[in-house]
């Protein structure tokens, strides 16, 4: 095992494999996590909105785009005529625009396809070109902790907060985390709304701000806090961008179908709450984060923006708390997704 993306690819190799072995998950609810097994797809719930993924219908498939119906069956929408996008790229039909999106919205309520728990979903955007955008301390209460750990009395910034989390983080939303105790033994959860966005811009007005969001995801930004806190002078990005420490998914909503203002965010560790709160309690919404990101920076079709975490981390815990091989970590943002994902120890 050379490297801890080749621990990736082939973990993920094996967790499909499982997943494709499993059709008995199928009845399994959304709310009983436990119920589809430590690794494998949480069946949606009901609803109308619109689910992109990208997937795998069997192991030696290549990628392709899919919509996820309410009843939890995936319809590949590589099938059928051409709808003006590149049907194994999300990206290329967030910049096809609103009417390759409406064509994706009448080939799913048509379609049909196998149930979700026997494909592998891929993250949405599987190798973004450009680094995950991210936004640290947006929720009071968790700048709060991190003050009582680091035991500093700051100001609360005025003005959000960015860090970078490198390409290579994005991780599928049932995909193992590679756990390497040489790399660090400090890892900590962090459940966050992800933020895609649709059109370019650049100087965006914050009341023009959410008209270039294309859709929401579930992200955890998972942190390797030793790295982060004690190594590289204190700065954030090494520590949150290690290989797979950025599972994403399970798939994007668009804009239209889901209000970002009061979203529940909960991370469970092996089915315990660690945090529990709501996108309301966000200092800096998505429109002023938008507004302020894009002041003389460009952000493109498919830019993810990982809107910052609230309290709950492990390292704020007394004793600290940490993820050990063996743990399953879920991030849910109820009405959007659940992601969950086993930390698995890399072969020495």
């Amino acid at each position: 095992m050379s490297t801890r993306r080749d621990f990736l690819h082939l973990s993920a190799a094996a967790t499909a494999a499982g997943a494709l072995a499993g059709p008995a998950l199928a009845q399994a609810p959304a709310q009983n996590s436990a119920a589809s097994g430590p690794g494998h797809p949480i069946p949606p719930a009901g609803g109308d909105a619109l689910r992109l993924v990208t997937f795998r219908p069997d192991a030696g498939s290549a990628p392709r785009l899919g919509a996820v119906r309410a009843d939890g069956r995936v319809v590949d929408l590589s099938r059928g005529a051409a709808q003006g996008f590149d049907p194994a790229r999300m990206v290329s039909l967030i910049e096809a625009g609103p009417a390759a999106l409406a064509a994706v919205r009448q080939a799913a309520a048509s379609g049909d396809g196998p149930p979700v728990e026997t494909v592998r979903l891929l993250a949405p955007i599987p190798a973004p070109t450009r680094n995950i955008y991210a936004v640290g301390w947006n929720y009071l209460e968790h700048f709060a902790e991190g003050q009582a750990v680091r035991g500093t009395n700051a100001e609360y910034p005025a003005h959000p907060v960015f860090f970078t989390k490198g390409v290579n983080t994005v991780n599928g939303p049932y995909d193992p985390i590679p756990y390497d105790p040489e790399v660090s033994t400090a890892i900590d959860w962090e459940v966050e709304l992800a933020v895609i966005i649709g059109t370019a811009g650049r100087n965006i007005k914050e009341a023009d701000a959410m008209g270039h969001v294309f859709g929401y995801s579930v992200i955890n930004d998972t942190t390797a806090r030793d790295m982060q806190i004690k190594l590289h002078g204190g700065q954030w990005f090494k520590g949150k961008s290690l290989d797979g420490y950025g599972p994403i998914g399970p798939w994007i909503v668009p804009a239209s179908d889901l209000d970002p203002g009061d979203l529940h965010l909960i991370t469970r560790v092996n089915g315990v709450v660690k945090q529990d709160a709501s996108t309301k309690q966000m200092y800096f919404k998505v429109a002023r984060i938008i507004a302020e990101l894009s002041r003389g920076l460009t952000l493109v079709p498919g830019d993810i923006i990982a809107t910052g975490t609230p309290p709950g981390i492990g390292n704020a815990r007394k004793p600290p708390e940490f993820l050990k091989p063996g743990d399953v970590m879920e991030t849910e943002i109820v009405g959007l997704g659940t992601l969950r994902n086993v930390i698995q120890a890399v072969p020495a």
